[in-house]
């Protein structure tokens, strides 16, 4: 693994943290490209059924890397294929990532936050578009993920404005999904994907995949796609299996042990 973005394993989670303090996390092409092949290997890792990403040091990710980008580099910005200047955002993951969010996910950074399933953030964490101050185009799917996340208006005010959104106004709006202490936004994040990884996969998958195609389908072309992907959990056997704990006691109050 690249030595911008490190790679750690908890049991059957994948910490991915992008290792750049110094940048704020600012992502350049190495991180980039290395960002994919770490999100790329989790999809392929059967030992691993949840992945957190985050930031090392004080910051989630401030966005592209300015100075980089000053110095010359230049990332390709092509419609298709599954690079992105700021790395995984276009690639379907078929199991679900967690955003561990400590100090500022900015610009680029927010969409790196955006393309995750679900944001844990510090409570002094903060959030915005500040693509605008420096003239910075929107290409890492803001304008498809935030209105999907926050509505259209709140989006197109996200997008516009570049303000900056704090942790509590992110939460109320719809962005993140929960705000905790500061400096425990990896641990929570650590939590809840250990919740994630235990329940049956097979069911949680295929749901997610079903919720996640559902915004680019039409209304009966969702219904057929939920009822494939619901087809393909009954097949796995993963209901038989459940069926039979729940009739000896398991699950009760909320509960499956």
């Amino acid at each position: 693994m690249s030595h911008n973005v490190t790679v750690t394993t908890h049991s059957s989670v994948m910490v991915v943290t992008i290792d750049r303090p110094a940048r704020r996390n600012a992502v350049d092409l190495p991180t980039a490209r290395a960002l994919i092949d770490a999100f790329e290997r989790f999809d392929l890792d059967n030992t691993s059924n949840v992945a957190v990403l985050t930031g090392a040091g004080e910051a989630f990710c401030a966005g592209a890397d300015l100075v980089a980008i000053d110095r010359g580099e230049r990332k390709p910005l092509v419609p298709d294929g599954t690079f992105a200047p700021m790395g995984p955002v276009r690639l379907t993951l078929s199991k679900p990532v967690i955003a561990a969010i400590e100090g500022p996910a900015v610009a680029g950074g927010l969409e790196l936050a955006a393309w995750c399933d679900l944001r844990i953030a510090g409570k002094s964490s903060y959030f915005g578009m500040f693509n605008r101050r420096f003239g910075v185009p929107s290409c890492d799917l803001a304008s498809i993920r935030l209105p999907r996340l926050v509505g259209y208006g709140r989006a197109m005010e996200l997008i516009l404005t570049g303000h900056r959104v704090p942790a509590d106004e992110a939460l109320a709006i719809g962005l993140i999904n929960q705000v905790v202490d500061d400096g425990t936004a990896l641990s929570a994040a650590l939590e809840l994907a250990a919740e994630l990884a235990s329940v049956p996969q097979t069911a949680m998958r295929n749901d997610r995949r079903a919720l996640i195609e559902a915004a680019d389908l039409s209304e009966s072309d969702a219904i057929a796609n939920e009822i494939r992907f619901a087809l393909a959990t009954l097949e796995s056997g993963e209901l038989q299996t459940g069926a039979a704990e729940f009739a000896q006691g398991a699950g009760r109050n909320g509960r499956r042990n």
